[in-house]
């Protein structure tokens, strides 16, 4: 992809495994960034059952619960994987260029 394509949102070197990291770009909804080993992984931010911030929640391994009401997702394909949740969470596909984590502009 060409460079031009790209939305850079933050040095990949600021995202540690465990501690999602919340990026807010005008004019787009919230991110959250992920690491898991030696990948990151970019969603919407915000809980698709409440207006909950998912960075403020709990990840272990793949999976981020919403600190409101327990729900989950995979990090890895958005899917749920615990209610109250039912709604898919959006992600992006994230790429590293130059040291800053990367998704398409048009995402």
């Amino acid at each position: 992809m060409e460079m031009e394509a790209m939305l850079r949102l933050c040095a990949a070197s600021d995202v540690v495994e465990g501690v999602p990291i919340s990026v807010e770009i005008d004019g787009l909804p919230p991110f959250a960034v992920y690491r898991i080993e030696d990948e990151i992984f970019v969603t919407d931010r915000t809980c698709t059952h409440g207006d909950a911030d998912l960075t403020e929640g709990f990840q272990e391994g793949d999976v981020i619960e919403c600190p409101f009401h327990g729900g989950a997702f995979s990090i890895k394909t958005g899917e749920v994987v615990n209610l109250p949740c039912a709604v898919p969470l959006k992600i992006y596909p994230a790429q590293i260029i130059n040291g800053f984590v990367c998704i398409e502009a048009k995402s």
